[in-house]
């Protein structure tokens, strides 16, 4: 092998994306790999790609992207789509006969801040309100003293104004913000980041309720419950009213599918089980 084809084998080999491979579950493609993998796949793109978004998908995630197919086209075309929820991680298994960690915005957004502050990158925080982003900027900054900030905004729980969003957008790009953790509550974060990419030049993560978790402002079942996906029961226990009919729904909707997908699969007609991406 000529030299310059070494060179050029061993660039590509040191740039490849550590994630490679979506399954899918339902009508959506979910990114599979360790958690480690996924960390470093953030990071990656912070400098392989000027803008790129990754979504946190649950079984409310997937069921709302089987019934919009505008959505189902976001969630799809995610740079990333985690496995956040632990049912779509048993399914992966379930259905592919292997093992997939589950990767929640909980767990992901303390282990990227933690790493940026090792790696010299920078982070924002966008989104939910001024007093949980002063908590979640005091939580980050008292855990990793090193950790760069480059800026928290809370927008208007209003429709922005044209001048407004480029305003925003400005702001960001102004700061040299590598990663921009967005809190905007599912499916309006999504929605903002696909609208974003390629606007915003970072890595967008998609991480709804992870502030309050992370800064401490509301408590997370220990693991074990975790590990039996009972999050849904905390999550419903702490907002009955608003909660209920959700999951109720969502829940049983999602059982009526998976099952309906694989007692009559349609991959023989043609629906991919898997795509490449990288």
């Amino acid at each position: 092998m000529h030299t310059n084809e070494m060179t050029e084998t061993s660039t590509l080999r040191k740039t490849a994306a550590p994630l490679q491979q979506k399954r899918r579950l339902l009508n959506s493609y979910i990114t599979t790999g360790r958690f480690d993998e996924f960390v470093e796949q953030v990071f990656w793109m912070t400098e392989n790609r000027t803008s790129s978004y990754v979504c946190f998908a649950n079984v409310h995630m997937l069921v709302e992207a089987y019934q919009d197919p505008n959505f189902n086209k976001i969630l799809n075309e995610a740079d990333v789509a985690s496995p956040d929820g632990g049912p779509l991680s048993k399914l992966m298994k379930l259905k592919y006969g292997h093992k997939q960690d589950r990767v929640p915005g909980m767990d992901l957004m303390p282990r990227l801040i933690k790493e940026a502050a090792a790696r010299g990158k920078s982070v924002f925080f966008y989104g939910s309100t001024d007093d949980v982003l002063e908590a979640v900027v005091a939580t980050a900054k008292s855990k990793h003293p090193d950790v760069k900030i480059a800026g928290h905004y809370s927008p208007p729980f209003r429709q922005l104004t044209k001048e407004e969003d480029q305003s925003i957008v400005d702001m960001i790009n102004d700061s040299g913000a590598d990663l921009v953790f967005v809190a905007l509550g599912c499916p309006k974060q999504e929605r903002w980041m696909a609208e974003h990419k390629g606007r915003v030049k970072a890595c967008m993560l998609g991480v709804g309720q992870a502030y309050m978790t992370y800064a401490g402002l509301e408590k997370r079942l220990p693991k074990w419950a975790r590990d039996l996906s009972l999050e849904w029961t905390y999550r419903l226990y702490q907002e009955p009213k608003r909660l209920w009919k959700r999951y109720l729904v969502t829940n049983s909707t999602f059982v009526y599918l998976t099952l309906k997908d694989m007692l009559w699969p349609r991959d023989k007609h043609n629906k991919a089980t898997a795509v490449t991406v990288g």
